[in-house]
């Protein structure tokens, strides 16, 4: 339920988690709102269809599969954010599925939740920029920030870490890939930071480690970047990139 009638809007139930994921991912194609709430197919478009009569949202077909869904102006002011109002770039709409497949893969690890890990997204991350990113300067699809010390229970060991996360569908060349990994291993300052804190030596590095999700096409040259790196190499982790992630042309 959506309540704005006095002040901001206050988002309950599937509208309190939908609306807010959607707006932080770009869009999302409606299967992959189905697994967010736990859906079949019918109610999660049926929310969808109750979502762009009240305005909050947009939908069409932009790819194959299902039918891609994202927040208009009133949908980003009920949720509290200003990005820009505009539906998924069609050239990234592969990239985009595969990082909320990885977002939706992380979230259903059981010690993602006890551990109280918040994915901070690449939309995010580049709003705090503005107009400061550079054309050389590299975000991550995301970062996973884990907290000090989640309650209740024992803290995991990476509790306090920022791990950056990258979804990798193809392959860049070997050179690139080592230079995105190194920058994202020195960066030492927050997204958005004075330029003379993105990287002051002797302060601790601000990625932990860096996760690169991968597809088949795109692991060997990630592995051979990380060799590269040599022992800087140890803090960067390849997964597969799960099955669900693939957008139906590229699958």
């Amino acid at each position: 339920m959506i309540s704005a009638a006095r002040g901001p809007a206050v988002l309950t139930g599937q509208d309190g988690i939908g609306l807010p994921f959607v707006a932080e991912m770009y869009g999302l194609q409606v299967d992959q709102l189905s697994a967010l709430l736990g859906l079949a197919s019918r109610p999660a478009a049926a929310l969808v269809r109750r979502w762009v009569s009240r305005g909050v949202a947009s939908t069409a077909v932009l790819s194959p599969g299902p039918a891609w869904v994202w927040l208009t102006r009133a949908g980003l002011r009920a949720v509290g954010v200003h990005y820009p109002a505009v539906p998924p770039a069609l050239a990234r709409l592969a990239h985009i599925r595969a990082v909320t497949g990885v977002r939706l893969a992380l979230e259903c690890v059981p010690g993602y939740r006890d551990g109280g890990a918040h994915w901070r997204s690449e939309r995010h991350l580049r709003a705090r920029l503005g107009s400061r990113i550079g054309a050389g300067q590299h975000l991550p699809d995301a970062e996973v920030h884990w907290p000090d010390a989640p309650a209740p229970g024992p803290a995991p060991p990476w509790a306090g870490e920022c791990w950056a996360v990258e979804a990798e569908l193809t392959p860049k060349t070997v050179v690139r890939t080592t230079a995105i990994m190194r920058e994202l291993l020195d960066r030492t300052g927050d997204y958005g930071c004075p330029a003379a804190q993105v990287r002051v030596p002797g302060q601790p590095p601000r990625h932990a480690r860096v996760l690169y999700v991968c597809s088949p096409a795109a692991t060997g040259t990630v592995t051979r970047a990380r060799a590269a790196l040599g022992s800087l190499g140890a803090r960067i982790e390849i997964r597969p990139l799960p099955a669900a992630a693939y957008l139906a042309a590229v699958r």
